[in-house]
């Protein structure tokens, strides 16, 4: 069974798009974030979406793994 794709609390949407944002900036990848690119990407192959938006992704998990050790 997949998971579905909205957030727990889905008024935290807008907070974690915000973040997403921060990470893929400090990264820069903003041009691969979805919000900023709509296109259709059916033509470009899975490594290379991966290899585009996996490392956002990655950001912000250290970053939230950061967060949670600060508050330790």
């Amino acid at each position: 069974m997949s998971r579905a794709k909205t957030p727990l609390v889905p008024q935290s949407r807008e907070a974690l798009t915000r973040f997403k944002m921060e990470c893929a900036q400090e990264i820069g990848h903003q041009q691969f974030v979805k919000e900023n690119n709509d296109h259709y990407k059916g033509d470009v192959s899975c490594r290379q979406n991966g290899a585009e938006g996996g490392p956002i992704g990655g950001q912000m998990v250290k970053r939230m793994i950061e967060m949670a050790e600060k508050q330790l």
